[in-house]
Order: C-alpha cells, then sequence, then structure tokens
C-alpha cells in the first residue's frame, strides 16, 4: 500500500463481539473509512474475497474459524496481496503477538481499544512510514540546566519503529532513560527491539542499565555491536554492569536478551536491511545505514571528517562514507564543532560544519540531521551551528535540507 494512502480505505473487520465489531466500525467511518462488519468467521474469506479491501482486522478466539486461519488464508490467496491484515485481540500473551505477526500479520493489538487513538494507529501502520526519534542528541557528556532547554541534554540514542512492531534503537547513551519512561507509558513497558550499539564509549552505553523494559518479564532484546579486539559485545556491555561498579548485573535482567557481534557488512534483521561501515573514530566503531521499502536511514555518529589540507584527510575515505549514505532520506550524523572551535580539537574523533556540510552535498541526501553536541553548547550555540550549516549547504547543495533535533522529536519517513 503506497506509504501516502491513509485515508479513504476499505476495511473487512471480523469479530463475534457485535459491540466491539460496532466500535470498531464506526471509529473507522469517523475517520473517512468505509467499513464492512462479518461477526460470522466461517463466512469470514468469502466476504473478504468478494470486497478485496484494503485491510481486514479480525479478532483471534473466534468459534467457526479463528483469526489465525484467516490471517493464514488471506496471506495465502495471490489475488489479496495487496490486502493487509491487522490482528485485534484479547488475548494478552507475548506469544499469539508474535504468532500472528510471523505468520503475516501486520500489526496486533490488544483489547481494549482506545477510542482515542484506534483508528490513528492503524492508519500508522498502514501508512508503512518510519517513525524516527532522536532521545538524546549530546555527546561526550550530558548536559542539565538552562543551557540544555530546547533541545535537550542527553547523550546519544534514536529509535526507528516500523510497522508490524518492529523497533530498532541506535545507541544507549543517557538518551535511551528518555525512550524507556516512553515505552512505559506508550506499553506499559512491553517491547521487543534490536539495540545497535555504534561503539561502546561512555556516552553510548552508560544508560544501558537504566532502560527498564530490559528488566521486563516477556521483552526480548537483541544487542548488535561491534566486537573489539580484546572484547566481544556482550563481554563490553557486561563490564560497565559489573558489581564493582553498578549493583545491578546481567542475570537481573527480566527479558530475553540476546548479543551478537557484526562486522562492516550487510545483514538482514527483522526482515530489513542494515550495511555497516567502520568509521573514522578512536577504536572500532560502526555506522548504520537502514533500507526500508525505498526509505533510508543513516545514523553515522562518532565520525571525523578531517579538513582537506590536514595530514590525515583521506579522499577514499569521504568518498566511501559518501557512497555509503548516498541519496539517504535522513543522515543523523556528528556535528560536534563549528568551524572556528575545530583546529584546537583535531584527532578528537568528531567533525566540524563544513565537512559535514561537504559529505551531504556531496551524498545529495534529502535531510542532514545535526547532533552530538559539545557539552560546552548551550542552545544559542547549536543555533548557530544549525545556521552556519544551512548557510553552506545553501551554496554547496540547496537540495538539501538539515535541521537540528531536539530531544523526543519525532519524524515521520
Amino acid at each position: 500500500m503506497p506509504a501516502d494512502t491513509r485515508k479513504g480505505l476499505k476495511f473487512v473487520v471480523v469479530d463475534d463481539d457485535q459491540m466491539i465489531l460496532n466500535l470498531q466500525a464506526k471509529l473507522l467511518m469517523k475517520a473517512g473509512h468505509s467499513v464492512v462488519c462479518e461477526n460470522d468467521s466461517t463466512k469470514a474469506m468469502t466476504q473478504i474475497r468478494a470486497e478485496r479491501p484494503d485491510c481486514v482486522i479480525t479478532d483471534l478466539m473466534m468459534p467457526g474459524v479463528t483469526g489465525y486461519q484467516i490471517v493464514t488464508d488471506i496471506k495465502a490467496d495471490a489475488d489479496l496481496k495487496e490486502t493487509s491484515v491487522i490482528v485485534v485481540s484479547a488475548k494478552a500473551f507475548d506469544f499469539d503477538r508474535r504468532q500472528a505477526l510471523k505468520m503475516g500479520a501486520d500489526g496486533f493489538f490488544q483489547k481494549p481499544i482506545d477510542p482515542k487513538t484506534y483508528a490513528k494507529a492503524i492508519e500508522d501502520i498502514l501508512s508503512d512510514t518510519i517513525e524516527m526519534t532522536p532521545w538524546g542528541v549530546r555527546g561526550t557528556l550530558p548536559v542539565a540546566g538552562e543551557r540544555a532547554l530546547r533541545y535537550g541534554g542527553n547523550t546519544s540514542c534514536v529509535s526507528l519503529r516500523f510497522p508490524r512492531n518492529r523497533t530498532f534503537i541506535f545507541d544507549a547513551g543517557t538518551g535511551i532513560k528518555e525512550l524507556s519512561n516512553a515505552v512505559l507509558a506508550r506499553d506499559g513497558g512491553k517491547l521487543a527491539a534490536k539495540i545497535f550499539i555504534s561503539h561502546p564509549h561512555w556516552d553510548h552505553i552508560n544508560a544501558l542499565p537504566f532502560f527498564v523494559p530490559l528488566y521486563i518479564a516477556g521483552n526480548e532484546f537483541e544487542i548488535l555491536g561491534v566486537s573489539h579486539p580484546h572484547a566481544t559485545t556482550r563481554e563490553l556491555i557486561s563490564a560497565q554492569m559489573d558489581d564493582v561498579y553498578f549493583p545491578i548485573t546481567l542475570k537481573e535482567f527480566g527479558a530475553r536478551v540476546y548479543f551478537r557481534d557484526i562486522e562492516e557488512g550487510t545483514y538482514t534483521i527483522d526482515g530489513i536491511a542494515v550495511t555497516t561501515m567502520l568509521l573514522s573514530h578512536p577504536g572500532n566503531c560502526l555506522g548504520y545505514r537502514i533500507d526500508y521499502h525505498g526509505r533510508s536511514v543513516c545514523y553515522v555518529t562518532d565520525n571525523e571528517l578531517f579538513l582537506p589540507d590536514s595530514p590525515h584527510y583521506n579522499l577514499r575515505y569521504v568518498e566511501d562514507l559518501a557512497r555509503f549514505v548516498s541519496g539517504t532520506d535522513a543522515l543523523i550524523t556528528d556535528c560536534t564543532y563549528l568551524d572556528e572551535d575545530y583546529p584546537s580539537r583535531v584527532g578528537w574523533g568528531h567533525s566540524c560544519v563544513s565537512q559535514v556540510v561537504d559529505l551531504a552535498a556531496r551524498a545529495e541526501v534529502k535531510t542532514l540531521y545535526l547532533v552530538h553536541h559539545d557539552p560546552d553548547q548551550n542552545d544559542a550555540a547549536i543555533d548557530a551551528k544549525l545556521a552556519s550549516a544551512q548557510e553552506q549547504l545553501a551554496k554547496a547543495n540547496p537540495a538539501v535540507s538539515c535541521l537540528a533535533p531536539q530531544e523526543g522529536e519525532t519524524f515521520k519517513i
């Protein structure tokens, strides 16, 4: 279904509870959609094949034919290949959610539904968008007080939410605590996600022990990162939770947590293409490119792009990185310094405005997102950095948009 098609859709809703059936129909029609209701699951597929709707919403536990069978039958029917399926069920077990999604359902909602958010939640699944939220945009150290009121003071963390309840989290700086609060408020802490660690410097991992969903039974996480010569990703994360430094160890996690070492290359993770590249930063550090249904997001921090007159400048690396991020819809990247501040910080592993602009212009990215701000910079300094980047881009490649995202600000891609 096209990403911008969310209004005027045709639904078939299948549920043996007439009250729930009527409520769903009312909410969807109020949002501008057409709805056909069926409370006899044995007749559901006949109705669905006759209507060929954009989406079928089905209960699971029904006499005659279960929702599982309806999902299976729709996915096996070539004439219904454009029809999405969403399960709305009173079953609260994680097994049923996982099973429905594994069988091809595009979404899963637990009853009772929230009348205020139901129609929009359904539309969001069908719109097939990526929901991108930076939860921490600072680098090196978190910043508190009046200096960080607008952009926020937390360190690196970005989440991507995809349809079918898939979530990718990039880095676990102090921003992941804000993500934790959001997950607790939105879903009661229930979450299955992939956590990608760019590298194990403190500002990228130090709040992982404060991510509450890790302690909730039934949740499932895979933590992925580049290994170092002396330690695996599991060992690196475990070391910071050694009881000398922190009173809770990995053994206290209530969720199922797996670790995976990855290198520079291309992977398929949760059905989504993930490409990695080693970055210009002390130690092993990975940049990530996510490609999903013709759209892409690149997370490239920390990274130092040396000035062209520097003896450390590597044109081949710059060209390789430009190819890596080429044409991306969103380039989230390290832009720590103003150009005038950079000379005294060469070799620290972070970039200045002019070289980030050159990369974005060269690679013809759609939107450049400036993150990893120096802890000594207040909101006004970040404003100045953004203005400088926008001014330089207007000359280098005016087709590239440039933003400095605020903590908790959500973008649809």
